[in-house]
């Protein structure tokens, strides 16, 4: 296994599969050294062996409160100037949209706060798998702003629009079950341990699988998000011919008995995007 450490982001590679884990601060507050350790480790994840990466948080406030991410640091900001702001964020924009379409299927594991910035992040995530005691809401409003990592972009596509409107406009914090509801997460838990169980769970049945055709699934589908009927099929059409045209077809119908009875087959690294 290997794994390295940063100041305030933990990831370890077990194989094909990277654990992300934020324990800093208080409440996992994001500046601009978290963002610039995640952007290191997203340059890693485009150009690795990765396939699948779950990400999740241990933190405990004082209080007893469980937190996933409070959101931006706020009070890291509070001598910069304009401009200073603006490239910050536009920085940490990209980063979580470099994220969203890293060739990997990343699972979020929330258990309890996620705020401003921890609701973005989940919208990076292909799965999000909350526990009971998760919360999620955009406050950037109530500070004279707007989410300005994906939450204004990316939130609408996710749980339509009056509900975006409802979570930007309002800054009213939603539970697992109301998140559930509307689509903001996939699957709710009865523990932050179960959940953690059906992430590896699912992280295990996509890492057997191709990393070159799971890489072009992602791909396509991301891509054809929004877009009109033909557009959607142009991108599985380009999807699915390179998936031939790199030999990964031949590879699984040659080994298809055996993959029908349940063996595992070494696919080797990811041939190409």
């Amino acid at each position: 296994m290997d794994s390295f450490e940063h100041l305030h982001v933990t990831s370890e590679h077990q194989g094909h599969l990277v654990r992300l884990r934020f324990e800093h601060g208080k409440a996992n507050e994001m500046g601009r050294a978290h963002v610039a350790e995640l952007a290191r480790l997203v340059d890693a994840l485009e150009n690795s062996e990765a396939r699948a990466m779950i990400s999740h948080s241990q933190r405990i406030t004082r209080s007893g409160t469980p937190v996933f991410s409070a959101g931006a640091d706020v009070h890291e900001r509070r001598d910069w100037d304009e401009g200073s702001v603006l490239l910050h964020v536009r920085g940490q924009r990209r980063t979580l949209q470099r994220l969203a379409l890293a060739p990997l299927f990343h699972v979020c594991v929330v258990d309890g706060l996620a705020l401003g910035w921890g609701t973005e992040f989940c919208l990076t995530a292909d799965y999000v798998i909350a526990s009971p005691k998760a919360r999620f809401g955009l406050p950037e409003t109530g500070l004279g702003i707007v989410p300005g990592a994906g939450g204004t972009a990316q939130l609408a596509s996710r749980v339509g629009l009056g509900h975006a409107l409802r979570m930007g406009m309002t800054g009213e914090l939603i539970d697992a079950e109301e998140a559930l509801r509307v689509g903001l997460v996939h699957e709710r838990c009865d523990s932050a341990d179960d959940a953690m169980e059906r992430a590896q769970a699912l992280a295990l049945r996509c890492m057997s699988r191709s990393p070159t055709a799971v890489a072009a699934y992602k791909d396509a589908v991301r891509a054809g998000v929004g877009l009109s009927n033909d557009e959607r099929e142009s991108h599985e059409s380009r999807a699915y011919e390179h998936c031939v045209t790199c030999g990964e077809a031949a590879r699984g119908r040659q080994a298809f008995e055996a993959l029908k009875n349940g063996e595992l087959l070494d696919w080797g690294p990811r041939r190409g995007r």
